[in-house]
């Protein structure tokens, strides 16, 4: 006998996670480690930008094919594939400013219309933008296309307040976290609109992630913390790995209660 899944049930076939505190610190977090990450390779391992972009490129190009046949979210897969495309989200913009000399100004309007034109696009086709119904192969690709622009348009704005308008690091950091308030506070006392809130902040977390990464990496010198990328790098990635294998025990378990209820 065929049985109609319940309403819990097709959430779990949902290919993004819950909106939930832990889902906004990971993607912090994972900011954060795409843009000490891209250092760390471009830099301290000489790979320089084009061997460190045609590496990550290809990890990302593996990790997005495993996530896009996955039939549901699965936190670990998920996770290495935003890790990833924040990675290579940095390497872009880096590439177009260092090794092609494109204005941090240009690359901020470039992403920004590339995120903007993706979004008119996905809502034409799919007449919604919300993140709570990817359950179809074309909706996650313009996703995770969304996904991949936030990021360097986060990386090209991040740099531009931070080093091009000579605001410094934690300055940066304070503007776009305060941005992110003004959004919270619109959404939760204001009634903002819910999918317009979720984009405008999953964007502005990007220069927030980049601008901490850069506070705790950079020399004293240059107007950081000097912990250098490497330890910035590892206490992001292990806090990172701790959640999601948090997350991942707590979705097995909703999962096994949802079953029994089911059964």
């Amino acid at each position: 006998m065929k049985m109609q899944l319940s309403e819990g049930m097709k959430q779990m076939l949902n290919k993004v996670p819950e909106v939930t505190l832990w889902f906004w610190l990971i993607k912090v977090m994972a900011t954060t480690v795409g843009e000490t990450a891209a250092d760390f390779l471009n830099v301290n391992m000489r790979l320089g930008l084009t061997g460190t972009s045609i590496l990550m490129g290809i990890l990302l190009a593996i990790f997005l094919l495993m996530q896009l046949r996955a039939g549901k979210y699965v936190p670990w897969l998920y996770w290495t594939v935003v890790v990833l495309i924040s990675i290579v989200g940095t390497l872009i913009t880096d590439n177009l400013v260092d090794n092609f000399g494109v204005a941090l100004q240009t690359t901020t309007i470039i992403f920004g219309g590339a995120l903007l034109a993706t979004f008119v696009v996905w809502y034409t086709c799919e007449k919604t933008l919300s993140i709570h119904s990817i359950v179809t192969t074309r909706r996650e690709l313009f996703y995770w296309s969304a996904i991949l622009f936030t990021f360097a348009l986060g990386t090209a704005a991040g740099d531009l307040t931070a080093e091009g308008l000579g605001l410094g690091y934690s300055t940066s950091a304070l503007i776009f976290g305060a941005l992110i308030g003004v959004v919270t506070i619109s959404y939760y006392l204001f009634k903002a609109n819910a999918i317009a809130a979720f984009w405008i902040a999953y964007i502005l977390t990007r220069p927030l992630g980049a601008s901490c990464g850069d506070l705790l990496s950079q020399p004293v010198a240059n107007g950081g913390l000097g912990l250098g990328t490497v330890g910035t790098s590892m206490l992001f990635l292990v806090s990172i790995a701790g959640l999601v294998i948090y997350l991942s025990i707590s979705q097995k378990k909703d999962f096994d209660i949802l079953a029994e209820t089911v059964e």
